[in-house]
């Protein structure tokens, strides 16, 4: 799905020039002396929309959080850019998954998608004009506009995602981490999140996400990193979305693997 219009990457608008994106080596991440993640080699490529896909507790959501210094390590190098990870913070932006967060807590929405300003404004300084119209066209850009005084509670969970989403656009970052941004939302906004993807990419900027939904990976996804504590495969979704290598990463914990790979075209049993 690499966009092939005026606003396809290009070397000379990016930032990162012959770099990767996002490289990791040697990855290695435990809790409680578990290892949640163990020699993980993997290095992300320049153009294109990246899945992270595999079974329930496989460490999808603790390689983001390593790659954006949110988890400590016990292993491993990370690059952005082709520089320390502590060197390219700015360039990160992170959408969290929506479970993981307080919507009782009395703030409007627009109030949330500030809260991705704050790196920019400071802490303890006030919001200024230029953020709240920042975060209104962040908020328009996921159709929220109308929604921009509405207390968070009193959102839907697909309207809550798409705050959490303009949240993250306001950071104005060129890598984008996001935690599975479809779980749970209804079809429009499932779209509408896709829609926001290929225009990110077609920026010039890089987007990763944990995704869940393995029927819809070939369909929007261009590059997967499928992982089970170790790297199991990665590359085009095309080459990489295998029975092999489905059946590597889930085992027995999978029905319909046959006809969920991809080998140029969906397999057969």
């Amino acid at each position: 799905m690499v966009v092939s219009n005026q606003f396809a990457r290009f070397p000379e608008h990016s930032i990162a020039g012959e770099h990767s994106p996002l490289s990791v080596t040697d990855l290695g991440v435990s809790y409680s002396k578990t290892p949640v993640l163990w020699k993980v080699d993997y290095v992300v490529p320049t153009e294109g929309l990246t899945a992270i896909i595999g079974p329930n507790g496989a460490g999808k959501s603790t390689f983001i959080k390593a790659c954006l210094g949110l988890v400590p390590t016990i292993t491993g190098q990370i690059e952005v850019f082709g520089k320390p990870l502590a060197e390219q913070r700015e360039l990160l932006s992170y959408m969290p998954q929506r479970s993981t967060l307080d919507w009782d807590f009395p703030v409007s929405a627009i109030d949330v998608v500030i809260m991705g300003r704050y790196r920019k404004i400071g802490l303890f300084r006030p919001v200024r004009k230029r953020d709240r119209d920042a975060a209104m066209v962040a908020l328009e850009r996921v159709g929220m506009g109308a929604y921009a005084d509405r207390p968070i509670g009193q959102l839907s969970g697909g309207q809550q995602q798409r705050v959490l989403l303009a949240r993250a656009l306001i950071q104005d970052a060129m890598l984008y981490f996001m935690d599975e941004p479809f779980a749970g939302v209804d079809a429009a906004t499932e779209l509408a999140i896709f829609d926001v993807l290929q225009s990110l990419e077609g920026e010039g900027k890089s987007v990763i996400c944990v995704h869940h939904d393995l029927q819809t990976v070939a369909e929007n996804f261009d590059n997967i990193l499928l992982l089970n504590t170790r790297k199991v495969a990665s590359g085009p979704v095309e080459k990489t979305l295998t029975f092999k290598n489905l059946q590597a990463a889930y085992g027995g914990r999978l029905r319909g693997l046959a006809d969920i790979a991809v080998d140029g075209h969906l397999a057969t049993a």
